[in-house]
């Protein structure tokens, strides 16, 4: 199997270096924004998309005129990648099987800034530093070793520092996970995880634990002269508290999603709609909402606890060690007596405790909801083996499961197989 990974450091660019990073990443936004705004146009007036193969051939022309000549000055790749995101963007937007449908956005200066190299024969890395086209050497912070088949390279800033992600991919047997066990996890926000091995997992709560310092920040701000010096300075301090808090949250993430992907083989999750959880309650004019601030409240600590971004975690670092993640429908998981099977919402009085009204059985409520999502996991990937062992089922399981998703390879080949037809890079 192919296994694809991301090194990322943090690079260490001259002042003259730095600058020509901002030219590049504000070309390529540039170019997003134009080719963005006339779409949006063509879909006011009902007329039909321009997609890659089309505006790459108007952005050369562009280029060879007086007043787009600047986008000479950023590497003609870059500015390809840009457009082929774009296109993708749109793809995504129309794509029925997509569960979020939402049109492409304007790119504003400061958010989101970055570029990537597509052609690794174009990249040279020599131990702490780099060469990239129309940039040179550049220095990196290498915090560990680079293994792999260097495919591209990915420019982005974050809080003022700027950032390179190579990404590798390498060839490795298919792997057989060393555990033999599968395990249900109910995902919450009084506690981020709850196992159905009564394990539960405490939640950092990262935004809630730097709020007020981000409050103050933000009431500074506002009394700031817009776009003045100090106002600049106090909007670094801001992002710097988010830079905080985001790599707070994703350090938790890894190290939760490490240990349960090493200590399991087959780890089964809700398929939790959190976009339809964290709406809001405001409601209109002629019919408000209720309890407004409450839900406000609970719609922050969902998105606090980024389930998402754990589920995607938990599914390579378990696909790269030879286990699989398993999504199990959320209804009624939480008022079923995972003794008895009985189903009355009225079995949890409070949200710690859970009490069967039809048997009498006990349990932490969210401990009842993951032995509940691991029968429901059971259900669905062991109908395709025979054994009657346990750990041998289970083995078996990840492997018929696999087999009956889509690969990594063949989603990207779905859409990249037009260019490639067409003879564009890709």
């Amino acid at each position: 199997m192919i296994q694809r990974k991301a090194y990322k450091f943090r690079l260490q660019p001259s002042p003259d270096q730095a600058q020509q990073l901002h030219v590049i990443a504000g070309h390529c936004r540039f170019l997003w924004n134009k080719v963005l705004g006339m779409n949006l146009e063509r879909l006011e007036s009902k007329q039909p998309l321009m997609w890659y193969h089309e505006v790459d051939y108007w952005s050369k022309h562009w280029k060879r005129s007086e007043e787009y000549g600047f986008l000479r000055e950023a590497p003609a790749q870059c500015l390809q990648q840009k457009l082929m995101d774009l296109s993708k963007a749109f793809k995504d937007c129309f794509d029925k099987s997509q569960p979020l449908k939402r049109l492409p956005r304007f790119k504003r200066r400061g958010q989101s800034d970055g570029f990537r190299f597509p052609e690794p024969k174009h990249i040279h890395i020599d131990n702490r530093r780099v060469k990239l086209p129309k940039l040179g050497w550049i220095r990196f912070k290498k915090s560990r070793a680079i293994e792999g088949t260097l495919k591209n390279a990915t420019i982005t800033r974050s809080a003022g520092k700027w950032y390179v992600s190579f990404q590798v991919a390498t060839i490795v047997e298919t792997p057989i996970h060393s555990a033999k066990s599968i395990v249900g996890i109910d995902l919450g926000v009084a506690s981020f995880a709850a196992l159905s091995t009564g394990q539960i997992i405490d939640s950092i709560h990262a935004f809630k634990a730097w709020r007020d310092k981000l409050a103050t920040a933000q009431r500074r701000l506002a009394k700031k002269k817009k776009f003045s010096e100090n106002w600049k300075k106090q909007k670094r301090k801001i992002q710097a508290i988010h830079s905080k808090i985001a790599n707070v949250r994703r350090d938790f993430q890894h190290k939760a999603s490490t240990a349960l992907s090493k200590s399991h083989a087959m780890v089964v999750v809700e398929a939790l709609k959190i976009t339809n959880m964290s709406a809001s309650a405001k409601g209109s004019i002629n019919s408000p909402g209720k309890n407004v601030k409450a839900k406000s409240d609970l719609n922050r600590s969902i998105l606090d606890q980024a389930w998402g971004e754990l589920k995607r975690q938990l599914a390579y670092k378990l696909e790269w060690l030879g286990g699989e993640l398993i999504e199990v429908p959320a209804a009624y998981t939480s008022q079923t007596c995972a003794a008895c099977r009985h189903v009355d919402k009225v079995s949890r009085p409070s949200q710690e405790l859970f009490c069967c009204t039809h048997c009498g059985h006990t349990d932490n409520a969210d401990v009842n909801a993951a032995k509940n999502i691991l029968e429901a996991g059971k259900r669905a990937v062991f109908r395709f083996c025979q054994e009657d062992r346990e750990p041998e089922r289970i083995a078996h399981a990840v492997l018929e499961h696999r087999k009956r998703r889509p690969t990594q390879q063949k989603r990207d080949n779905d859409f990249f197989g037009d260019f490639k037809r067409q003879g564009m890079p890709c």
